[in-house]
């Protein structure tokens, strides 16, 4: 039974940052791209960061490039997502996803097999 549990969230002023963990387990997790998504209150849920198996493919949404970084451990079966100068836009739900795949990342949320229950990130201002 594959499980990814995200951890990490929380209330954090204007400008600060925040590191999101998201630990898989049930799978063999270095065979697998990963990626961060987020939804905001009243709209849809949209790509953050993706990452390949092998950390050698990363990608970022245009509104978070230069502030947020993507990472894994494969030998801790966990991705990060490395947040900082974060404003309330930020403000959502974050996500963790995973997809059985060897070969690049992926931007499209159709594109991922199993999803974490998410992690809030409030961004006061």
């Amino acid at each position: 039974q594959v499980q990814l549990v995200e951890s990490g969230g929380g209330l954090v002023q204007t400008g600060g940052s925040l590191r999101l963990s998201c630990a898989a387990s049930g799978l063999t997790f270095s065979r697998y791209a990963m990626g961060w998504f987020r939804q905001a209150p009243g709209k849809e849920r949209e790509f953050v960061a993706a990452i390949s198996w092998s950390a050698g493919i990363t990608y970022y949404a245009d509104s978070v490039k230069g502030r947020f970084t993507i990472s894994r451990d494969n030998a801790k079966n966990t991705v990060y997502l490395q947040m900082s100068s974060l404003s309330p836009q930020d403000t959502a739900i974050y996500y963790c996803a995973a997809r059985a795949d060897y070969y690049s990342a992926y931007k499209d949320e159709k594109d991922y097999n199993y999803w974490g229950q998410g992690t809030q990130v409030t961004v006061s201002s």
